[in-house]
């Protein structure tokens, strides 16, 4: 009898630090590996902060060409999935999993996954026509449809998908404990960043790229500065517009009140010392540090394009990216940070619970 747990293919592109790497992450601390593993398969250029964490789990790391190259990515993965003879391969890519489940339905790889965890902006004409042209074709090799929530769902598959209950959706689970609010972590950490007890620090955690807003966000810095100079803003995270967040930055002359963190494996600790949490993306599948911070206790401004599903506690004001002005009037309220740890809980968040559940669903493909 074959006591080898089942390996699964999971399918990124550039794995660095972003919410669908911390997805995928969380569920593979929490899954039952004597019976479950990971291949993380992803693009050669990946930063991998998590690798040393994956390999001591038993993880494996494929490193393949860009999906921009993408006759040699599609060859290079058939190669991939034929010679490790995957019974499920689980693709993360949103509408580009056409490509890798296309690679997969070719070798005979019988469960095929395409996982969204996004949606798309107007305000990215050309990123949002590609997506919408490629939706139409994102479940065409798939044999099955997951989502985090309803609306990167029916982005994805279609309301059509949806309303006959053909998709498994899998919340953006974490440890609540992990994001539990510390008062000593918050004393710690600023000291050693150097921001003053009193000052009052704006936040934000998410991959430096168009559709999280950084430029709507730095410019609505620039005017908090204005009414209150004891502030900081803190961006963790990294991205292809590095530099062009560099350049606002310099142009706004706010270089001694922002920090920059770049990629971090320690992203909870970085909500202790916030005191809101501003997140103004252009659109999300569901938006995982908005659930994080929440978890912190974090009072949180968010994007009118971000899902109402996002919101499981009192913390969450929606606005409009229309304007920054609509963003000036923030009053920042005491709260009892610590009571609100269990929220992600009491909403269906837990990542022991809904590790179990990806267990089970991966062991019953798997008998197919």
């Amino acid at each position: 009898m074959n006591n080898e747990p089942i390996r699964v293919a999971q399918v990124l592109g550039k794995m660095n630090s972003g919410g669908v790497e911390s997805f995928i992450m969380n569920y593979y601390r929490n899954i039952d590996k004597t019976k479950i593993q990971f291949d993380f398969i992803t693009d050669k250029n990946s930063t991998i902060p998590q690798e040393k964490e994956i390999l001591a789990m038993g993880g494996r790391i494929i490193r393949v060409p860009s999906y921009k190259k993408i006759f040699k990515y599609i060859k290079e993965l058939k190669k991939i999935f034929f010679q490790n003879n995957y019974k499920i391969v689980h693709s993360h890519l949103n509408t580009l999993s056409v490509f890798p489940l296309y690679a997969a339905y070719s070798v005979g790889v019988p469960v095929r996954i395409s996982h969204s965890h996004s949606t798309a902006s107007n305000k990215e004409f050309l990123k949002s026509l590609l997506k919408k042209i490629l939706r139409y074709f994102s479940s065409t090799f798939a044999t099955d449809c997951f989502a985090c929530s309803t609306d990167a769902a029916i982005f994805q598959f279609g309301r059509k998908k949806v309303g006959t209950n053909k998709v498994v959706y899998l919340k953006n689970a974490i440890n609540n404990q992990k994001f539990s609010y510390d008062e000593n972590k918050r004393k710690e950490l600023r000291k050693k960043l150097n921001i003053d007890d009193s000052a009052i620090v704006y936040g934000h955690v998410g991959r430096f790229d168009s559709s999280k807003n950084h430029q709507f966000l730095l410019k609505l810095f620039s005017k908090l500065k204005i009414n209150n100079n004891n502030s900081k803003l803190i961006l963790v995270g990294d991205g292809k517009e590095r530099g062009f967040i560099n350049e606002l930055i310099n142009k706004y002359q706010l270089k001694n009140d922002i920090i920059l963190t770049g990629n971090v494996v320690n992203v909870e600790d970085y909500y202790q010392i916030m005191d809101m949490f501003l997140f103004p993306s252009l659109y999300e599948g569901l938006g995982m540090s908005l659930i994080e911070a929440q978890c912190s206790g974090l009072q949180c401004i968010a994007s009118n394009y971000v899902p109402l599903e996002a919101k499981i506690s009192d913390l969450v004001e929606y606005r409009s990216v229309d304007k920054v002005d609509n963003w000036l009037n923030m009053e920042i309220r005491k709260i009892d940070r610590k009571k609100y740890e269990n929220c992600v809980l009491e909403n269906g968040y837990n990542i022991k619970a809904e590790s179990k559940k990806l267990e089970k669903i991966y062991l019953d493909m798997s008998r197919r």
